[in-house]
């Protein structure tokens, strides 16, 4: 084993995490080429359809001999003559190259990174996350080990496998990644008996909910949250050029302002389809995209476009003016009008009426298809129920700040409880995190068994 293949596969996830909120639905990925240990060029996917992180190493190991070597090796082009570039794969043969993510060997956007390894001599490559894209596989490890390339798997694997946890569920289920957060104070209240919720957090924390606004593809709220706050579900960190290497898992934390910015899409659960159109949501939809989930038995699930002819006119009319203002309708009806239950203890029946509303799981299908692989649940107390039953939420954020409201206000999650412990939503620990004075959990939720 190579003593050296964790430094350098450390440098590796640094330079993947620049490209968080620019490459989605694409993983994120860093790459580092060194030989006898030192680092001869440095790559990552920088945004989705450029370059893969290890042709994008490999091109600026090139630049940089081309800078160096001056006019004599370039063409009238000013790119280097092709004999100076193979003079220069001279200089890598032998090298050491270290990605975050097996290496693609299939055509997409760009070509196999497979082949531009094998034509640059390396020596040997060491992967972090074996990528589960079955276009990839074990496909691209035979391609370079039949080339006669040693290939070291699994190096700080668990640190890697953490960059792309939304696209490796995407790849796989289809589905987005759900992520809900929350904040709420000391004694878990996310709102003021009056329901004034501006803002329990301090500022750090608001500025690290813009991070992961930027960071995640999509953000949903239900419609209550809309019209309570009026919000404007958009990211409004500022950008600001890189100039430092600091460590990205800081940047998260303490400055995400040196982040570029990605516009969320903005999905609001609405079943009636009551979101007013003077609202902030209405008003911006032709400069941010915006989806609104219903929940209307008279018309098929999936994107309405004019299948609304058959609702009542005064919502046929709204679905045609929010459409002129570029707004996605998706209709995800759960199409529930009676569930019976029966209690454990008492084996009563209990019939109730179930009052039409947005199916998440449907949702969460149709989000997939419109390549959307992430997703920030921001809702309140009822949207956050929802989602829990619906098993879609795979990670959660709660963010406690030094506060107690006390009384009966509301708490992050709604709906009738649960009667044995047993019944809980199970979750463990991931991370914590004190920005300031407030306190972020973040939280892996268990699967159902």
């Amino acid at each position: 084993m190579n003593e050296n293949d964790d430094f350098f596969m450390r440098k590796a996830i640094e330079l993947a995490k620049k490209g968080i909120g620019k490459v989605n639905p694409n993983p994120l990925v860093g790459a580092v080429i060194v030989k006898e240990s030192q680092i001869l060029a440095e790559g990552y996917h920088k945004k989705y359809g450029d370059l893969h992180a290890e042709r994008d190493a490999f091109q600026n190991f090139f630049n940089t001999k081309c800078e160096e070597s001056g006019e004599k090796n370039k063409n009238s082009e000013g790119k280097l003559k092709e004999k100076s570039r193979q003079e220069l794969k001279d200089e890598l043969k032998g090298a050491t190259l270290y990605v975050t993510l097996t290496p693609c060997c299939h055509f997409g956007k760009q070509p196999p990174c497979t082949d531009a390894i094998i034509e640059n001599k390396i020596a040997r490559v060491v992967i972090g996350s074996r990528d589960p894209n079955p276009l990839v596989g074990e496909k691209s490890i035979k391609i370079l080990e039949n080339a006669g390339i040693e290939v070291k798997r699994d190096c700080l694997k668990s640190e890697c496998d953490s960059l792309n946890e939304v696209f490796f569920k995407f790849i796989q289920n289809k589905t987005p990644y759900v992520v809900m957060k929350y904040a709420m104070t000391a004694d878990g209240k996310i709102a003021t008996k009056t329901n004034e919720s501006k803002w329990i957090s301090g500022e750090k924390s608001i500025e690290f909910v813009h991070f992961l606004r930027n960071k995640y593809m999509g953000i949903m709220v239900g419609i209550n949250t809309v019209l309570l706050d009026n919000p404007m579900l958009n990211c409004r960190l500022k950008f600001e050029p890189e100039k430092t290497n600091e460590d990205e898992e800081a940047k998260e934390v303490n400055n995400p302002k040196k982040y570029d910015v990605r516009q969320p899409v903005r999905i609001i659960c609405d079943s009636k389809l009551r979101i007013p159109m003077d609202s902030n949501i209405v008003k911006t939809a032709n400069k941010y995209q915006t989806i609104i989930a219903t929940a209307f038995t008279e018309v098929p699930d999936g994107e309405i476009v004019d299948s609304y002819k058959v609702l009542p006119d005064i919502i046929a009319d709204k679905i045609k003016q929010l459409q002129k203002k570029s707004v996605v309708i998706i209709n995800a009806c759960a199409r529930e009008s009676k569930v019976e239950m029966i209690d454990d203890e008492t084996k009563e029946k209990d019939t109730r009426k179930y009052e039409k509303r947005v199916d998440l799981v449907k949702l969460m299908r149709f989000l997939g298809k419109m390549k959307i692989d992430g997703i920030l649940l921001e809702g309140g107390a009822t949207l956050n129920e929802n989602a829990l039953k619906s098993n879609i939420v795979d990670e959660v954020f709660c963010i406690v700040a030094p506060k107690i409201f006390g009384g009966k206000a509301k708490s992050p999650v709604d709906g009738d409880g649960i009667s044995k412990i047993k019944d809980a939503y199970k979750m463990s620990v991931k991370d914590v995190k004190l920005l300031n004075n407030d306190v972020v959990i973040r939280y892996t939720v268990a699967s159902e068994e």
